[in-house]
C-alpha cells in the first residue's frame, strides 16, 4: 500500500474507473452475445435490431476510452458483415 496521500487517492481513483470500464465491456459483450444468437437462430429481424443496440453501445465505450476506435470499428465492422450474411 502506498504512504503518499495522492499515491492512495490514485489507487481508489484507478480501482473506480476499473469498475467502470468493467461494467462498460460487459454489457457490450451481453450485446454482442445478443446479436451472435439472433443470428444462429436466424430470426433477421432481432439480430437487426441487436445490432443497433450493440454498435450504440461499442461506439460509447469508445468514447469513454474503454476501446480504441480501431476496435470499435472493428468490433462493429464484423457484427454488420455477419448480420449482412443472413439474408
Amino acid at each position: 500500500m502506498a504512504n503518499i496521500k495522492s499515491a492512495k487517492k490514485r489507487i481508489l481513483v484507478s480501482e473506480r474507473n476499473a469498475e467502470k470500464n468493467k461494467a462498460i465491456k460487459t454489457g457490450v459483450k451481453t450485446a454482442v452475445k445478443k446479436v451472435r444468437v439472433a443470428i444462429e437462430a436466424g430470426d433477421k429481424n432481432a439480430a437487426a435490431e441487436a445490432l443497433v443496440n450493440a454498435t450504440k453501445l461499442i461506439d460509447k465505450a469508445c468514447s469513454k476510452g474503454v476501446y480504441h476506435k480501431n476496435t470499435a470499428a472493428r468490433k462493429v465492422s464484423r457484427l454488420s458483415v455477419a448480420v449482412n450474411k443472413m439474408a
